[in-house]
């Protein structure tokens, strides 16, 4: 399970023997060519080259890049918020506010922009870019659920005035970092060359499988995380795993997200360190809570209660997983044991099918999406069939533009796929917003809303209780919720998985690896 050292969270980057590696030989990185010997004239520029495991045709940082990991993790880098999250521990510092929110009412704060501020463009940081990005975020899709306390915004002298719908201190700050600020005047441009005041900028975006993204230095960066080389590369790799392995193993790159656990002890015996960080990441089944007879939670249930989980740690995962106990991982601050444990019980499984009236043999639809948890759909389905049920795997890549709308017929019965909102913070509130708030997952996706028992109507008002209580209060009005999430299971974690992270520690130095998909190299220094 653990090859070097379990740290706090993950990232990890590389780079991959094809055509745009040869363009990429890391100099002054220990890589590539020798250091200069003193006299003989300037040192060579520093690289940090990293290998991602993510593809991005999204560029824009407004509503999040819709979640994609590739393009949060180069937001991350290239965009400052009013207050920025450091995902090695989820603290929060400033980013382009002057210092903590002042406190007018109980529903009113003002946040000071910091002197000096301009993005990498050279223009100065506004009262009204600041204005202009929470506006646009709090109209967008994924975000605005998450921003929903925030009643109205307008403009100081060099700050900015919040006004909330209620009172929200504890959890201000970490949902004001994930709005990135961007010039109001360049918000057309954000879709192909996005322009912010992060210690990095864009020099070329291709974000697709086997592109590549060049980041320069922001030279008007005056932040708390400045720019740690002269160049950072970045090559989306989703479908390429061996060539990831191969670029670190070779010291063409120093960082390498998503190892394989076959290719650890070979990378360790080149040089390499590979960690694994628990995080929240998980593959989860998604129902259509819609249509019979999956809106019965008891036939939900009779899904999870069939699943050797164990077995699928134990051989698909190589042991990098922990088995659910409740919606928070063990070892969160807020964890609490859920009422509700699933453990393999295949009787049990059978038992509540009966009771839901499902006959033998009932077909099922199992929507697959091609990415690492296709690996567990053969040992799901044969678990699910020993239930007397009769499982298709549909393995394709997910098209979640199309499960948008809640008036449509969706095509799936249940879902197996990945998430990890761990890049957005680790409140539960919010992670429990992420997917069972009022947004596109329980109206579209998941259509909890829709289910028609009432519970998810019940567990909004929890989730809002919640939201303006405090302390010991607060937990426990969480501890429902994950009680209430665990025994309805629209949309439920198999297991949490820890993240797997690769890294060169004789060409990389102040690299820390973190829990979540999201690659930050923030600090990384490459070791000439």
């Amino acid at each position: 399970m653990k090859k070097n050292s379990m740290t706090r969270r993950g990232f990890l980057a590389g780079t991959a023997a094809t055509g745009a590696l040869a363009a990429l030989a890391l100099s002054g990185c220990g890589g590539g060519e020798d250091k200069p010997a003193e006299g003989e004239g300037e040192a060579q520029p520093t690289l940090l080259s990293v290998a991602r495991a993510y593809s991005s045709t999204s560029y824009s940082p407004i509503d999040l890049n819709g979640g994609s990991a590739l393009m949060m993790a180069a937001t991350f880098h290239v965009f400052d918020g009013l207050y920025n999250l450091d995902l090695t521990d989820y603290s929060i510092y400033n980013g382009l506010a002057a210092g903590e929110p002042t406190k007018i009412t109980e529903t009113q704060y003002e946040v000071a922009l910091r002197e000096g501020a301009k993005f990498s463009n050279g223009a100065d940081v506004t009262v009204d870019d600041v204005i202009n990005a929470i506006n646009v975020n709090l109209a967008a899709g994924t975000c605005g659920p998450f921003l929903s306390f925030i009643d109205s915004v307008e403009a100081g002298e060099g700050k900015v005035i919040i006004n909330l719908k209620y009172p929200y201190e504890s959890g201000l700050k970490g949902r004001l970092a994930l709005i990135k600020i961007f010039p109001a005047a360049e918000e057309a441009n954000l879709a192909t060359m996005p322009i912010g005041s992060g210690p990095w900028a864009y020099k070329t975006i291709n974000g697709d499988d086997g592109g590549l993204i060049e980041f320069v230095p922001n030279e008007f960066y005056a932040g708390e995380t400045p720019a740690t080389a002269d160049a950072m590369n970045w090559l989306p790799m989703k479908s390429d795993a061996t060539a990831r392995v191969t670029a670190l193993q070779e010291g063409s790159v120093q960082i390498a997200d998503e190892i394989p656990a076959a290719n650890a002890d070979q990378l360790i015996n080149a040089g390499a360190a590979v960690e694994y960080v628990q995080g929240f990441k998980q593959p989860f089944f998604m129902f259509n809570c819609k249509k019979a007879p999956f809106n019965d939670k008891r036939v939900r249930q009779a899904f999870f209660y069939a699943i050797d989980v164990e077995k699928l740690i134990a051989n698909q995962m190589d042991g990098n997983a922990t088995p659910l106990t409740s919606f928070l991982y063990e070892g969160h601050p807020n964890y609490n044991k859920a009422a509700t444990v699933y453990t393999y019980d295949p009787e049990k499984a059978k038992a509540l099918l009966a009771e839901a009236n499902v006959a033998e043999g009932f077909e099922v639809e199992m929507y697959c999406n091609n990415n690492w948890v296709a690996d567990l759909s053969a040992q799901i389905k044969n678990d699910l069939d020993a239930i007397g049920l009769n499982v298709t795997i549909r393995e394709e890549s997910i098209d979640w533009a199309s499960l948008a709308e809640s008036d449509a017929e969706l095509p799936y019965d249940f879902m197996l796929t990945p998430g990890d909102p761990g890049c957005f913070g680790n409140d539960p509130d919010l992670w429990m917003s992420w997917w069972y708030a009022d947004n596109v997952w329980t109206q579209g996706r998941s259509c909890w809303k829709h289910a028609g028992d009432g519970k998810w109507e019940e567990f909004q008002q929890l989730l809002q209780a919640a939201r303006q209580a405090t302390g010991a209060e607060q937990q426990g009005l969480w501890n429902q919720c994950y009680d209430m999430l665990a025994e309805e299971v629209p949309l439920y974690a198999l297991f949490h998985c820890m993240q797997s992270t690769g890294y060169r520690p004789d060409l990389v130095e102040n690299f820390v690896p973190i829990g979540t998909n999201t690659t930050v190299v923030l600090g990384a220094t490459p070791i000439a």
